[in-house]
């Protein structure tokens, strides 16, 4: 005889703060690979399109780790961003060459220094133990990525 058992399991229900910071990186790590894919093309130098391309492959593997926590977590995370209402990225579309690569450059830094405050403030005070921890081993990449647009932005890197 087979005696079949069946296990639910419950989603763990994530706090207010904790659901919103998972929203918030899902915004940050697409907001960021669509600038970095932006990049490809209009940045002339060579440091701003290895920016770019390290971009795309830290951000899109944050935001696949990062679908991963909120399916267990059962939280809905944005699928897409409306790159149409997103300012920094209309004004990006609007450059080309040395310009574009000046912006995106400044944008990632502003950016990066933001995420990575935000992120250090979830691991700080986060309730469920895997969205902090999932904060917590991001924050070595963010500042790494942080520290390449930095250096982009030295003028001695592009003279």
């Amino acid at each position: 005889m087979l005696i079949a058992s069946a296990t639910i399991v419950f989603a763990a229900s994530l706090s207010g703060p904790d659901k919103q910071f998972l929203i918030l990186a899902a915004k940050a790590d697409m907001t960021a690979a669509h600038e970095a894919q932006m990049a490809e093309t209009p940045a002339q130098r060579a440091d701003v399109k290895g920016l770019a391309k390290t971009l795309v492959q830290d951000r899109t593997a944050s935001y696949a780790q990062l679908s991963e926590l909120a399916i267990k977590s059962g939280v809905s995370i944005p699928k897409g961003i409306d790159a149409a209402k997103d300012r920094a990225i209309q004004q990006l579309a609007h450059l080309k060459g040395s310009a574009f690569g000046r912006q995106y450059t400044r944008d990632e830094i502003a950016s990066g220094l933001l995420t990575i405050a935000t992120f250090k403030q979830e691991t700080a005070h986060a309730k469920d133990a895997a969205v902090r921890a999932y904060a917590s081993r991001m924050i070595p990449i963010l500042s790494k990525d942080l520290k390449l647009a930095e250096e982009c932005a030295k003028p001695a890197a592009h003279s």
